[in-house]
Parts: structure tokens; sequence; C-alpha cells
């Protein structure tokens, strides 16, 4: 599907974005791969490990999401779009709401209509677990941003551009994550927790990108895709990285819940569950043809949450991932030092 096509990336100096470009590098061969966004040292870092010199379909664009006109030029002859660019530290949403409303909300509204301007073929937008029932700034910004991408087709009728939304958990080791702070903190002997009680989903940056590629295969239009994964304790995630350590509960931080939910109760009446996922259709269009097979509509009550999931990670399972992640990441340290330095 992506051989001999042009895809963007947004924000794609990010971690998701680096394990997006490894992973269609290793098994497509795009016409062109185009990494864009603000930051002209992230570009340059990771021109390092991926230079244009050696995948010449690598392109690195500067721009921001917030500037319509570059997004415009940009897209020219662009055919997938996968719409990562995001500002989503929740206690900074909460000082600078402006500027979360800018990248996140206004951001998504340039996205679109550059899409559509360009005749882009299918755009994936990338959401969070905070956007479902939201009680944080960033959660009511990445709502609307799903709204704005599943509403298109509503609003402005049948268009060759399909949209959809891949809403999944938090993401081990990711930028910003609680991991790499356990492990900074661990030479104190003591891990803050903010409440003993907290549950999170969890997923590994390998199966968020496979599962967005999946998704922008599937695709009609208008659905949210939410991925079935595990859950974790706080707790066990700290033992897992810090046995002999003391967990200290700090208390909990405002616009964070002790559970977080995948899809509410309301939403799951337009929802359909396979055994890898669920899709959260467009209100009032429950499509036979996705129900059809393995999947099947949502029960009565149903909502997905973190403290109620039928699939948990173990501290043992926990400890795996941890030292995974650890080992990916240190080769792929070693790999920037020494791969591809430009000339």
């Amino acid at each position: 599907m992506l051989n001999g096509k042009t895809i963007l990336i947004t924000g794609g100096t990010g971690s998701f974005g680096k394990k997006m470009v490894q992973i269609v590098l290793a098994q497509y061969k795009p016409k062109r791969l185009i990494i864009f966004s603000r930051d002209e040292l992230k570009q340059f870092e990771m021109a390092q490990k991926w230079n244009p010199h050696k995948y010449p379909c690598i392109q690195y664009v500067l721009g921001d999401v917030r500037d319509k006109d570059r997004l415009m030029r940009v897209f020219q002859g662009v055919d997938y779009v996968i719409h990562a660019a995001a500002l989503k530290q929740v206690p900074a949403a909460e000082r600078n709401p402006e500027e979360y409303i800018k990248t996140n909300v206004q951001g998504a509204m340039n996205i679109i209509e550059a899409c559509l301007a360009n005749k882009v073929h299918r755009v994936i937008a990338l959401s969070t677990d905070k956007a479902c029932n939201p009680i944080n700034l960033y959660g009511a910004t990445k709502l609307c941003s799903d709204k704005l991408f599943t509403a298109v087709g509503f609003v402005g009728g049948e268009t060759a551009t399909r949209f959809a939304v891949v809403r999944y958990g938090n993401v081990l080791g990711s930028r910003g994550s609680v991991v790499p702070f356990f492990k900074e903190r661990l030479k104190t002997g003591v891990l803050p927790i903010t409440d003993a009680r907290m549950t999170r989903f969890w997923i590994t940056l390998d199966q968020a990108v496979y599962f967005v590629l999946e998704s922008l295969k599937r695709t009609k239009g208008g659905e949210i895709f939410v991925p079935r994964i595990p859950s974790m304790k706080i707790t066990d995630l700290a033992k897992a990285i810090g046995p002999k350590c003391k967990l200290e509960e700090v208390g909990i931080r405002p616009g964070e819940k002790i559970h977080e939910t995948l899809i509410s109760e309301d939403e799951a009446r337009n929802a359909v569950m396979f055994k890898d996922c669920f899709v959260v259709q467009p209100d009032g269009d429950l499509r036979k043809d996705l129900a059809k097979g393995k999947g099947k509509l949502c029960p009565e009550g149903f909502g997905y949450n973190s403290g109620d999931n039928d699939q948990w990670l173990s501290v043992p399972a926990l400890g795996k991932l941890v030292e995974q992640v650890a080992d990916d990441y240190a080769i792929e340290d070693s790999r920037w030092a020494m791969d591809d330095v430009p000339e």
C-alpha cells in the first residue's frame, strides 16, 4: 500500500515519528517520506541516522501545523498523512491553554484543509486516552481534534480524502513517559507515585506504529480506531523498575485521573468490537460490513477503562518490557553516533 507512495508525518521527529520511519524504511519502498516538524535541531539529529544521501526518499521539511499556507505547499503530491504533531504535557497545558489550542485544535483544522485542497488519499490523526471524557485542557484539545477529523464527511459531504483517528494509551519509553523518570530516581532509593490506585493502558512504540499502519489500510472514513491493549498498575511498574525502592505517594496532580478511559459508554453505542481492536463509527453510522465476520457490536453499558480491563501486565512482564525498551534505546543511541553522518 505504501510502496511508490508519498507519506508525510507531522511531528515526525518525535518518538512515534522516528519509530514509524524505521519501520516504513525496513518494510516498504515509499516514493517520498516527508518528516515535517518545527525543530531544526531534532531534524539535524535525526538525519544523522537516516541521511537523505543514503535514503533518498527521505525529505526533512521545517514547518508548523499552525501555518496553513506552509501546509498547503508541503502537502502537494502527498498520498498519506500521519498527523502526530501535538503539544501534550498536561501541566503545561493548564498554564498555557492558548498555545495548546493553537497547535492541537487550530493545527488540526489546518491539516484537514490542506489535505482536502491537495486531495490527500488517507489521513490518520493520533489521539490519546485523555481525549475520552477529558478533565484537563490537553485532553479537551485532543477531543476537539478527534471531532474535527471524524466529522469531515458530515461537514463537507463525500470527499476523496478519508480521515480517521487512532486513540491509544501511554507509550512505553516514549519521550516524557514515567519510565525514564523512575529510572532517574532509582539512585535516591525512593520512587514517587501519585496514587497507589492508579492504572494506565500501556502500548509499545512498535505496537503503536503497526496499529496506525493497519488503521490506515482499513479506514473507510470517520472512525476512531482503539487497540485492545493491557493495563498496568503504577505500583507494579514502580516495583518492576525499582524493586528495592520505597514508594512514596505524593498525591494526584490537577488534571489526572485514577483510571484512563479509551472508549466511553456513550461512544461504545457506536463501536464495533474485534479481536485486536475497537472501531468507533461515525455517529449513527454503524456500518454492517465492519460488523461482519469476527466483528460484533459492543454490549449495552460497555466502556473501555484501564481499571476494568481484562488484560493486565504483571510485575515480571513489565520488567521484561522495560528492559526490552532500554536495550532498543541503547542500540539506537549507538547508531546515532556512528551511522550515516553527512559528509
